[in-house]
């Protein structure tokens, strides 16, 4: 016992020594406490006169070091043969208008002090870094103080360690703030100072490095394991979408949010909310939902917004399974569903056209009933969102029911949106005039239509056939203000070049240039579509110029067409130019781009060139499809050359993947019959049964003409069988053939019979 109290009292020697200058003050304070109605502090006068100490010893230290009074100086600091404490040292040193000034007095501390304390050292230290911080330049004198530091053998403190990592993250001097870390003393390598580090290496995009201070902190027993703060720094910098440095895969995102849950330590709501987004978008909705199922059973705090980033991802995959399975989980942890989350889910429920459960959700909304728990208002949004999906699905009347009830929320009325939605879709079912009475009541109840209620009525008029009555609506809705856009216009221009009125598109194409709309490619293309296809070559030429000048290019649908326009006038040399030009502008020429230039090029007896073109549809990597090969044997055969026609087809046959059809056959059956070598056209009719190809009245035909030529009675009455068993119906060509042939060898009693239907072979045999 007695050792115990002589041990207590050694140990408050230091205590009495830093108390005996005040016990004289202390002893007068508790005689004017008897004395004075109002009692004093010594707290306050301790404060005071420590107050007035480091005033003193920082007027001191005002001049230059040469003029400093170091006698003064060392009466005051070490006049009872100690240092003064680290607290002392750095509020001294922190008032000194340099860090200059301020390292002196380091220096005169470190060679002067009675007791050198490290720890005295290195607090003054510290202001010392704390003034350079501030000044000019501080970045290249807090370089140079470090390097300092090191020569005269001062440890940094926890809190210059945390300054100069900082600052030094704060220049990009990477290196350097790792040397400041690597050399701190291990007790120093705190949590706060590693997530310090971590923050500005990943700034930087030093990710590995960050990642080898992270691993250490993440081990189970780790002595510093990473704190809240830790996390956020972590999954933010991670995170964001423009990070320096290496990619960091989704799945060491993944991984470090499991192994920062061992720790207790999850993702902020915005941070795990990105996170599921992210794995969402990236098509990885089964990790999204590990990642929230994990943060969830391990006690990390989970808002609706993380679980309606989860379910937006599960909605794209329509995987309404698990929706449900996240709404019961929601309900069960008590995470509140907003208007959000059930606006998510009706919304895939209806693009699935899955409008009744979607109403089903809806109703579950206000939380009636059952062990709902939860009530959410229905805004505009969600509504619009189930009146859409019920016009989808054509059942406009219940939508115009819900309008009506959406009236009689609170603070919830029909708004654009809602009519347009409505309107489309009496559109669709072809209620135009159902359509055009929404847009007046819109106008009666001052909801304000839009071009998008513009577009949807003029596409539903020209769609179904009422162009007049659509370009009336557009001068009606023009003269109330309501201005149209490229959409409009092209709507219109295309319906009138679909009549053949190019007049009237290209007046409107000129008005929608002089309106001053902004247009697009598709204005263009739609026009010279049109153009083509009447035969005005020229004034659709008129228009790529215009086209070009606006700036827009072509694309191959417009190239195509232009080449067909040319080769149906027979215009080849331009449809080649226009090829040239293509492939100039650096559109690539599709499979229709020869075709068109095979198909024309074979018909005119071109077929050298022909040729040459399909070898470089070969060499672009483009694959010829039956119309190429039919295209080049039909120009073969025209030619007469029936040979070459047959070598296409056999390679073809043999080679392609492509096989041939009903007319490829028909073509060379043709051919081969006006060559009176029926034997070999009756060849490729039995290969048409093997190969499953079905012959049609063209082929038919074909074989009767060939057959006559020979009169080879007996094979005509039985495809004329065939043509009954088939239900392949002849034409006024194949009556007009067996008429003419059955008359002339008294056989008209078969034709009759073949007329009504029956078997015509079997009363021959």
């Amino acid at each position: 016992m007695a050792a115990r109290f002589a041990t207590k009292a050694e140990q408050s020697k230091p205590l009495l020594r830093l108390l005996k200058p005040y016990i004289p003050k202390i002893h007068s304070y508790l005689v004017l406490r008897h004395l004075s109605t109002e009692p004093i502090n010594p707290l306050q006068k301790q404060n005071g006169d420590e107050e007035k100490f480091i005033a003193q010893v920082v007027q001191l230290l005002q001049p230059p070091e040469n003029d400093w009074n170091f006698e003064k100086l060392r009466l005051l600091l070490f006049s009872d043969s100690t240092t003064p404490s680290p607290t002392r040292l750095f509020r001294i040193a922190s008032r000194l208008d340099s860090s200059s000034k301020a390292l002196k007095f380091l220096d005169y501390l470190q060679s002067n002090s009675p007791t050198p304390d490290k720890n005295s050292l290195s607090s003054t230290f510290q202001a010392v870094l704390v003034i350079a911080s501030r000044e000019p330049s501080s970045q290249s004198k807090l370089l140079e103080l470090y390097k300092a530091s090191r020569e005269r053998g001062i440890a940094l403190t926890i809190n210059a360690a945390s300054l100069l990592i900082r600052c030094f993250g704060r220049a990009g001097m990477v290196d350097e703030l790792l040397l400041v870390y690597n050399e701190l003393h291990p007790s120093s390598k705190n949590t706060p100072v590693r997530t310090l580090l971590i923050g500005e290496l990943l700034r930087y995009g030093c990710v590995d490095d960050a990642n080898n201070v992270l691993d250490e902190m993440l081990e189970l027993n780790a002595e510093f394991p990473p704190n809240d703060v830790t996390g956020n720094v972590v999954f933010a910098k991670l995170l964001k979408r423009e990070r320096p440095g290496r990619h960091v895969s989704d799945e060491e995102i993944v991984g470090l949010v499991f192994k920062f849950g061992k720790h207790g330590v999850f993702p902020g709501k915005i941070q795990l909310t990105q996170l599921i987004s992210r794995l969402c978008r990236n098509g990885k909705t089964d990790r999204a939902w590990d990642v929230l199922d994990n943060v969830m059973k391990s006690g990390g705090l989970v808002e609706a917004a993380s679980c309606n980033a989860l379910l937006t991802g599960l909605g794209r995959k329509h995987d309404f399974k698990r929706i449900n399975l996240l709404m019961a989980e929601m309900k069960e942890r008590d995470i509140h569903p907003d208007v959000v989350t059930f606006g998510i889910v009706i919304n895939y429920l209806c693009k699935s056209r899955r409008v009744d459960e979607a109403l089903e959700v809806f109703e579950k909304m206000k939380g009636e009933g059952d062990n709902d728990r939860f009530s959410v208002e229905r805004d505009v949004i969600t509504y619009n969102t189930l009146i859409d999906g019920l016009c989808k699905v054509g059942r406009q009347e219940e939508g115009l029911q819900l309008m009506k009830r959406m009236r009689l929320e609170n603070g919830c009325a029909p708004n654009t949106v809602t009519y347009n939605c409505l309107i489309d879709g009496f559109n669709k079912v072809g209620e135009i005039e159902r359509a055009r009475e929404l847009f007046d009541e819109m106008k009666k109840e001052k909801v304000p239509p839009n071009v998008i209620t513009l577009n949807t009525l003029v596409d539903g008029m020209c769609k179904h056939g009422r162009v007049s009555s659509a370009v009336e609506f557009f001068n009606e809705a023009q003269n109330d203000g309501l201005k149209a856009n490229v959409f409009t216009y092209t709507n219109l221009i295309s319906a009138f070049c679909n009549v053949n009125n190019i007049n009237k598109a290209m007046q409107l194409f000129d008005q929608m240039l002089s309106d001053g709309c902004t247009t697009d490619a598709k204005a263009y293309c739609c026009l010279i579509s049109g153009l083509c296809l009447a035969g005005r070559l020229d004034d659709a030429s008129l228009v790529v110029s215009k086209l070009k000048e606006a700036g827009f290019c072509m694309d191959a649908i417009s190239y195509n067409t232009l080449i067909n326009g040319f080769c149906k006038k027979n215009k080849l040399e331009k449809a080649y130019g226009m090829l040239k030009e293509m492939e100039d502008e650096g559109v690539k020429p599709d499979v229709v781009t020869y075709n068109t230039l095979i198909s024309y090029s074979s018909k005119t007896g071109n077929l050298k060139t022909a040729y040459k073109l399909l070898r470089k549809m070969i060499s672009e990597g483009l694959v010829p499809t039956v119309f190429t090969h039919g295209a080049l044997i039909h120009g073969f055969c025209l030619s007469g050359n029936i040979n070459t026609a047959m070598k296409i087809f056999k390679d073809m046959s043999s080679s392609s993947k492509v096989p041939p059809n009903t007319v490829i056959y028909n073509i060379l059956i043709d051919s081969l019959c006006k060559k009176n070598e029926v034997e070999l056209a009756l060849s490729l009719m039995d290969e048409m049964r093997i190969k499953g190809v079905k012959p049609d009245t063209t082929t038919y035909n074909a074989m009767f003409k060939g057959l006559r030529e020979k009169n080879l009675l007996d094979k005509a009455f039985k495809f004329m069988d065939q043509m009954v068993e088939h239900a392949c119906g002849p034409d006024y060509i194949t009556m007009e053939i067996l008429t003419e042939w059955l008359s002339a060898v008294g056989e008209t009693d078969k034709l009759k019979k073949f007329t009504k239907g029956y078997e015509v072979s079997a009363a021959t045999a």
